[in-house]
């Protein structure tokens, strides 16, 4: 687990290097500054696997979408809980990061109202309801049209350059 101490300045003079951590394998890892949240999300690679889109983007605000999958399903049927809370984090991430800010989960909770099957196309509507210092909270709803299948909550915390 990451905490606050392990995080360090970058000694890059790079503009693009962002907050340097240090995981427990005393790895030091540079995280890369994004020109905003849409160009974070053409970077992430899970999101862009499970077929994640952006519909709107604005600070402190994200409204993504995803077709759930034959891929996604468990063995009960329906979607995996973990591929709603992904879109879910997906869409709180894009909501807190801004151009030129490094920012990440510091806690994150999900409660899953209705179960969602192959083939529901879902979106994940991100609100940020107050900012703190570097900390923000952001209320995430995730809805099959206009019925609400999940509720997440976020705490972000905003890496030092």
């Amino acid at each position: 687990m990451l905490t606050s101490s392990d995080v360090e300045r970058s000694s890059q003079s790079d503009s693009k290097a962002g907050p340097t951590l240090r995981d427990t394998t005393a790895r030091v890892i540079t995280l890369p500054r994004m020109n905003g949240p849409a160009e974070m999300l053409a970077a992430d690679k899970a999101s862009t696997a499970l077929g994640i889109e952006p519909v709107d983007l604005r600070d402190g605000y994200a409204l993504l979408r995803m077709t759930v999958t034959e891929n996604m399903i468990n063995g009960h049927g329906i979607a995996h809980g973990g591929y709603l809370f992904l879109l879910a984090d997906s869409a709180f991430a894009c909501a807190c990061n801004r151009t030129g800010s490094v920012t990440v989960a510091a806690t994150a909770e999900i409660d899953f109202i209705r179960p969602v099957h192959e083939g529901d196309e879902l979106v994940a509507e991100a609100v940020e309801r107050t900012r703190f210092g570097r900390s923000g909270i952001y209320d995430i709803t995730v809805r099959r049209g206009t019925e609400i299948v999940a509720e997440f909550r976020g705490r972000s915390r905003t890496l030092r350059a």
